[in-house]
């Protein structure tokens, strides 16, 4: 072989080998870009954003999303005399309706209104009809008796009462607020089992009450009936307006009265979950929200006006709530500040199911 050829046959062979070591490394590029891609991350190792598409809300596998989710709002206090409640409770439904999860039910724990007027319920309606809500549910608080406080002249006026008006007013207007025959109810949503209890009068019909909530034995028996038709130890959520006094007394004003048969139905049963409102105590520093008896209990905030232990409404830029889920094996519950649009740490519990 000539030199000459010699040359031009070592080219060539160089030229072999050099597309050849390209290809290589094309291929192993795209063996480890593929890999990455697999393990949720962008070329170079960053994570990526995309989820995987057996990925839920929040990054839950398929087999860990919640079955049922639900908002629970108490003390709303909707009042044309007080804008601020307004701005806040429109704060709830905007933050709600940017959540990662769905809100599959919204829950009105009492106090919808200042004073249960006519006017306070078509504030209210008016400010419903703004958002695309969940179903909505709710019981009475001691405000929505208030309208026997106002006299003709729109102000508060004690020394009146009842200013020409009537407690089953007030409990009529609820009523036919929410399309319902007595002010106590219960549902049902993905198969999960909602009650809603109802101080039934008030100052006027029962001056003793003062602003506790009195259940009749209509009432009382009506929920252990439901209980009792329980077909499975799903969970079950009861919702009051009063809290409970501390076990083994019975009730008296700004708690449930009937507190000892309250308790005495609920001792047979397991994961019952009760929530009240009413003490509007705010997540941070001040009470116990979350009291384990035989039922479990929590003492939710408030969305119109959060307050402190000496029930200060000194907070203006606050409106808080819980968020409850429910999975298979557990429940799991968040306060949530919509108007800061954050989940509080000090309210954050979950609970196994038995």
């Amino acid at each position: 072989m000539s030199r000459r050829k010699f040359l031009g046959w070592l080219v060539w062979l160089l030229i072999w080998i050099g597309a050849a070591l390209y290809g290589l490394v094309k291929l192993l590029e795209k063996s480890i870009s593929t890999q990455e891609a697999a393990k949720g991350l962008e070329p170079g190792g960053l994570a990526s954003q995309k989820p995987s598409p057996e990925t839920g809300p929040q990054g839950a596998t398929q087999a860990d999303t919640p079955l049922f989710s639900f908002l629970i709002l108490s003390d709303l206090h909707i009042s044309r005399d007080d804008p601020d409640t307004i701005r806040r409770v429109k704060s709830a439904f905007e933050d709600m309706s940017e959540f990662q999860t769905p809100v599959e039910a919204l829950l009105f724990t009492g106090d919808l209104t200042e004073y249960g007027r006519d006017k306070d319920y078509k504030e209210l309606r008016n400010l419903m009809n703004g958002y695309e809500l969940p179903p909505v549910f709710a019981n009475m608080g001691n405000h929505d008796y208030y309208d026997i406080w106002i006299d003709k002249q729109g102000r508060f006026k004690q020394d009146t009462m009842p200013n020409g008006k009537t407690d089953w007013q007030s409990r009529e207007r609820f009523q036919q607020f929410f399309g319902l025959s007595k002010p106590y109810h219960d549902a049902r949503v993905k198969d999960h089992h909602l009650i809603l209890l109802s101080q039934e009068t008030y100052v006027q019909e029962k001056p003793d009450v003062g602003e506790g909530a009195w259940y009749s034995e209509e009432q009382l028996t009506w929920l252990e009936e439901r209980l009792a038709a329980r077909p499975d130890d799903k969970p079950v959520f009861i919702m009051t307006h009063q809290p409970l006094p501390p076990a083994g007394r019975d009730g008296r004003t700004h708690q449930v009265i009937p507190a000892i048969r309250f308790r005495q139905i609920l001792k047979p049963h397991k994961n019952v979950f009760v929530f009240c409102g009413h003490s509007h105590q705010d997540f941070q520093g001040t009470i116990e929200h979350y009291v384990k008896e035989s039922f479990h209990y929590f003492h939710n905030s408030s969305v119109g006006r959060v307050m402190n232990r000496k029930y200060e409404t000194v907070a203006q830029d606050k409106a808080q709530g819980m968020y409850v889920q429910v999975y298979a094996d557990r429940v799991t519950l968040r306060g949530r500040e919509f108007i800061a649009r954050k989940w509080l740490s000090e309210a954050d519990w979950t609970v196994p199911l038995s």
